[in-house]
């Protein structure tokens, strides 16, 4: 697709800091500082760097879990901060979190069934127990849990940790998301279940035209399905560009002892 016939922008992160501050006013940490990115649907953008870099705050902040200290995070030209209860709540079903950790994401006390349910009742996404148990099995199918019916009563320590990563997965699409945040969301995984899972995402992507904001610092992954980078050290983007840019002719020196020290699959 050429730039001229790109979609606007969905998500819009515009010189977005984050201080923390101690609380006996010791001193500030300044974890992301004056960041910048743009997310669109059906785009694959990837935020790399080393841990540190402030990239699981910046995914915080762009969930609405950790509050901007300066700048702005807005969906369809609305910023974050200033939304009303109900684009709030649509700001929360358009964009959706995958975790690192499946395990702890999870509820343990709740099946597969109830955990989707309850997300598809909240969201008002389909009305009757039967649409929604629906809505739960097309979710399921989607991300590869087939056929349905041999999940939907699992808890989760009865799944294992690519099936756990699959049920996240569904839970966020089944609001039908516009973007899904994914911090270090294979990082955990081994190789053959990791491939199974990027098999999924960039299925969803085509066949939902939902876009990713892919924390990561695995680069040979993002080499593979990424479609735009940017790149963070010590909580600034210090150079953003498409896949084949950055990987090519990376511009910092940053991002080419990134490249250098990345292991070739």
């Amino acid at each position: 697709m050429s730039a001229s016939s790109k979609p606007e922008p969905l998500l819009e992160v515009k010189g977005a800091s984050k201080t923390f501050r101690s609380r006996r006013g010791m001193g500030a940490a300044h974890a992301v500082i004056d960041a910048s990115l743009e997310a669109r649907p059906g785009q694959f953008v990837a935020i790399v760097g080393e841990s540190g870099s402030g990239k699981s705050t910046l995914a915080r902040m762009i969930l609405g879990l950790t509050p901007v200290t300066t700048g702005s995070i807005e969906l369809g030209g609305v910023d974050l901060t200033a939304m009303n209860r109900a684009q709030r709540w649509e700001y929360r079903r358009a964009v959706q979190a995958v975790l690192q950790d499946p395990a702890g994401s999870l509820n343990p006390r709740k099946t597969v069934r109830r955990a989707l349910e309850e997300i598809v009742r909240l969201h008002h996404v389909a009305a009757g127990s039967s649409a929604r148990a629906g809505a739960v099995s097309e979710a399921l199918e989607l991300v590869g849990l087939s056929p349905p019916d041999a999940f939907l009563d699992r808890f989760p320590h009865e799944l294992s940790g690519g099936q756990r990563q699959r049920v996240l997965i569904a839970r966020a699409v089944v609001l039908n998301p516009r973007i899904i945040v994914a911090d270090e969301a294979v990082s955990a995984l081994d190789a053959s279940v990791k491939a199974g899972i990027l098999r999924v995402m960039m299925s969803l992507k085509e066949r939902l035209d939902v876009g990713y904001l892919f924390i990561t610092h695995d680069l040979p992954v993002v080499k593979k399905v990424a479609d735009y980078v940017y790149v963070m050290k010590l909580g600034r983007v210090v150079e953003h560009g498409s896949k084949e840019q950055i990987f090519a002719d990376p511009s910092h020196p940053y991002t080419r002892t990134l490249l250098a020290a990345s292991p070739i699959l």
